[in-house]
């Protein structure tokens, strides 16, 4: 969307352009409910009512439950969650101001770029997915964070070439480990919430990081850059400190989680 609107002229898009990827938004909306609608009640929520003798009951207030009722957990979830959503903040919204204010790149390059990488991570996503299952949910999550704290320093050296090749090469490179960490944790993290406050417990872990780590990392990518002269070193440092949020979270959670639900909640 951002490749066809973008090759407008700059009055078009301007004018009414920039609507058009939020009309189309409004399709996936429904496809999202279709699906939604689809979805039985987990397994974990069906045995809880069977040993409860068919009645679960629900939590009168989760929000208050899970705020004062489990903070450590809910923060462990909300940084555990960073890699996934700040990470794709940094290399497919920062990634464009960068290119094409300090490398002088052109945007439909970058564009070109982020095309051929988000054909990438359709194929990584349920790669990732088969792999964890083989490996342990666990020990991928490490890995591929871990490996996410060394990938930018990697991707800026081939983003700076200013060749398409080069920047496919480069993001790429930074896609493939913080896509296939956002494949696995959405499960993990759920998994570490009790029942009874499961949904409340993700909803409010997953949003609040994306309005504050994926909302804060563009604006502070481009302080960055601005402080640096266009410098690509203290973005790599950004984008190792993200992963390595995820990186503690993950291994801190493995803790919390090895404790009887009942007693983390």
């Amino acid at each position: 969307m951002f490749k066809l609107v973008t090759a407008l002229p700059d009055a078009d898009f301007l004018a009414w352009g920039w609507r058009v990827p939020f009309w189309f938004s409004a399709v996936m909306l429904v496809v999202g409910l279709a699906i939604r609608l689809g979805v039985n009640e987990s397994p974990d929520f069906l045995a809880e009512r069977r040993r409860r003798l068919g009645e679960v009951k629900a939590a009168q207030a989760p929000l208050r439950e899970v705020v004062l009722g489990a903070p450590r957990l809910l923060v462990l979830a909300i940084c555990a969650n960073v890699l996934g959503i700040a990470g794709f903040y940094f290399t497919n919204t920062f990634m464009i101001a960068y290119a094409t204010t300090y490398l002088k790149i052109s945007r439909a390059l970058v564009l070109d770029c982020l095309l051929a990488v988000s054909v990438m991570q359709f194929l990584i996503t349920p790669l990732s997915a088969y792999i964890a299952e083989r490996v342990g949910v666990h020990r991928f999550l490490v890995a591929t964070a871990a490996v996410s704290v060394l990938t930018p320093y990697a991707m800026f050296t081939l983003v700076d070439s200013g060749t398409l090749t080069g920047m496919i090469l480069g993001v790429g490179l930074a896609v493939a480990g913080l896509g296939a960490f956002y494949a696995v944790i959405a499960g993990y993290v759920s998994d570490s919430f009790p029942t009874r406050i499961r949904y409340t417990g993700i909803s409010m872990a997953y949003q609040l990081s994306g309005a504050i780590f994926g909302g804060l990392t563009p604006i502070l990518g481009t302080i960055l850059a601005e402080k640096a002269g266009g410098a690509w070193w203290p973005l790599a440092l950004l984008f190792s400190l993200i992963a390595a949020i995820s990186l503690v979270s993950v291994l801190a959670l493995r803790r919390l989680r090895e404790r009887p639900l009942q007693r983390a909640a």
